[in-house]
């Protein structure tokens, strides 16, 4: 993924052509004069927006944008980074070519930046530089990581998401994943979880790397999340209201969890109502999401301690003989048991809300436990 900046200034941008050679914009790149620096990096700007042509033929401004990055006034930077941002959208050889060129150093001082607007720029950028492979790792060497998630915790709205994105970006190698667990990220994914829609884009990224997390450090993971007041819980909200992508990294960030360290943590996952979201995904889910969700309801069925037989019309024995159907190749089988599966849901639901609002009537606000407004139904 890379990020787009809107250009606020209205107007035509043709191709670099009679009206503004290539050789006569880098030769006021290079001006003495700082004013005419910034004019060409602003026309720049404008001329490789929406063009890829303008975007190879003016690739050689990149040296001097990035040496305008280090030493002009905060108007000189800002007209610099807007730039080799258009620059490197949507173009592997300039997004490496930034890189080279040295642009990360100034990228990382920009994100420790009291201006929020050019910690937005710089952020914004490195999102953009992480969607090549060939940057990841580098970016990682930069001590870029443990800025972003600084900005995921107290930047603006936009900068939060951009850094979430270009965290999961550079997720995607496995080498850098010790650098993102080590730079405690967890409680920063939680909190913008909560504030964005559950099936945005954004959480199928936040969900995503919590789910790499996991399966790079299930441990550390896991603990840091059941530490987060509302994580586990939050997940589940994705769960049930997340787009197909999000539902399926939300029920593997808990199968994972649980795999872990079922004894530790089947209670807690129960305990934030999961199952009428499992139920429905072994529906309406993802092959993989079903087959996940299959997994999970059984994980949470077989309690780690002694207990007594249990009567074949509880719960739990229906929840095994439905997704035992499920699993079978019988058409006719399968039909019945999502049929049943989606009453079942309906009906967990219901019976959800009822108590509820029994409780409602017993239990001052104060009184309420976090997340008691999630439906639940008990597995034990």
């Amino acid at each position: 993924m890379e990020a787009w900046v809107a250009d606020e200034d209205s107007g035509v941008y043709g191709c670099v052509g009679a009206a503004a050679p290539v050789e006569e914009l880098l030769e006021r790149l290079c001006s003495v004069d700082a004013e005419c620096r910034i004019e060409a990096a602003r026309e720049i700007r404008w001329l490789t927006k929406t063009s890829s042509k303008n975007r190879r033929q003016l690739a050689g401004a990149v040296g001097q944008l990035v040496s305008m990055l280090q030493s002009e006034s905060q108007e000189g930077a800002q007209a610099a980074i807007l730039a080799l941002l258009n620059l490197a959208v949507k173009d592997e050889r300039n997004k490496v070519k930034i890189v080279q060129a040295g642009a990360l150093y100034s990228l990382c001082d920009f994100m420790k930046s009291s201006d929020s607007i050019l910690q937005e720029y710089a952020t914004t950028s490195l999102l953009t530089l992480s969607a090549s492979s060939m940057n990841k790792t580098t970016i990682c060497a930069a001590g870029a990581i443990p800025l972003l998630i600084m900005v995921l915790t107290d930047g603006t709205p936009q900068a939060k998401i951009d850094a979430a994105a270009a965290l999961f970006n550079l997720s995607t190698i496995k080498e850098n994943l010790n650098s993102i667990l080590s730079s405690h990220p967890i409680p920063a994914i939680i909190s913008l979880l909560k504030t964005i829609k559950k099936s945005s884009k954004t959480a199928e990224k936040c969900c995503a790397l919590l789910e790499f997390l996991l399966s790079f450090d299930e441990f550390s993971t896991a603990a840091a999340l059941t530490s987060v007041e509302g994580g586990v819980l939050t997940v589940v909200e994705v769960l049930e209201e997340g787009s197909v992508v999000s539902k399926e990294h939300a029920v593997g960030t808990l199968l994972t969890m649980c795999k872990s360290d079922r004894k530790r943590y089947r209670e807690v996952i129960l305990n934030e109502g999961v199952i009428p979201g499992l139920l429905e995904l072994t529906v309406q889910g993802t092959p993989t999401a079903q087959a996940k969700a299959r997994e999970l309801l059984q994980l949470l069925r077989e309690s780690p301690y002694p207990r007594r037989e249990l009567q074949a019309d509880t719960l739990e024995n229906i929840v095994y003989n439905i997704v035992s159907r499920i699993d079978g190749d019988d058409k006719m089988g399968v039909t019945m048991a999502k049929k049943m599966l989606a009453e079942m849901v309906q009906v967990s639901m219901e019976q959800s809300l009822r108590h509820l609002q029994q409780r409602a009537f017993v239990y001052t606000p104060a009184d309420l436990p976090l997340g008691s407004c999630n439906s639940q139904v008990s597995l034990k």
